[in-house]
């Protein structure tokens, strides 16, 4: 009888514990990142995302530097997953564009970037601009992109010869949300 009653007793601990909702996550530790990227007091964190995919680059000449040339930021192609690996959105440009499963997005203007080590593209904060149609994105005061892996511009040379010529390079880096308080 003590058995089957403890068993009852901790079966219907178990159900109200899921009944309570989901459980919270740890909010992302802004003291881990440099203050230049970090978000203003205010803000709570939405979403977290990780982006995967490919960033273009083309050669062209240098803005005002006739004779000299670069590889340009053409745009970003990404999946966006949440930390369980499910795609829950896209990551386009340009203009840079962060877009929900549920058809919401945001657009943004960079605030601040801070070096991310070798071979990774910098950590970034952006300010959100109101977001087009109604969804996950609704509301979205900044995105931060944190803990970069890859994406910096090819190695191969750009010049005269190859003008126009069109690279791919992989990345990866998490896409933190937030809303106001």
């Amino acid at each position: 009888m003590f058995i089957r009653t403890t068993l009852a007793v901790s079966a219907a601990c178990l159900v109200s514990a899921c009944a309570s909702g989901p459980m919270m996550s740890k909010p992302y530790d802004q003291s881990m990142l440099p203050a230049s990227v970090q978000v203003p007091s205010g803000n709570r964190v939405a979403m977290e995302t990780v982006g995967a995919g490919d960033i273009t680059y083309e050669c062209r000449v240098k803005a005002n530097m006739a004779g000299q040339y670069e590889w340009f930021f053409v745009g970003p192609d990404a999946k966006l997953m949440d930390r369980s690996g499910k795609q829950v959105g896209k990551y386009f440009g340009p203009p840079a564009t962060w877009e929900n499963m549920d058809g919401s997005k945001v657009t943004a203007t960079q605030v601040a970037v801070s070096p991310a080590g070798d071979g990774n593209i910098p950590s970034q904060l952006v300010k959100a601009n109101p977001a087009m149609g109604s969804g996950a994105m609704t509301g979205t005061t900044y995105i931060q992109r944190v803990a970069t892996k890859g994406g910096v511009a090819p190695s191969m040379a750009c010049g005269a010869g190859n003008v126009g010529a069109k690279q791919v390079v992989k990345y990866q880096a998490d896409y933190i949300f937030y809303k106001a308080m």
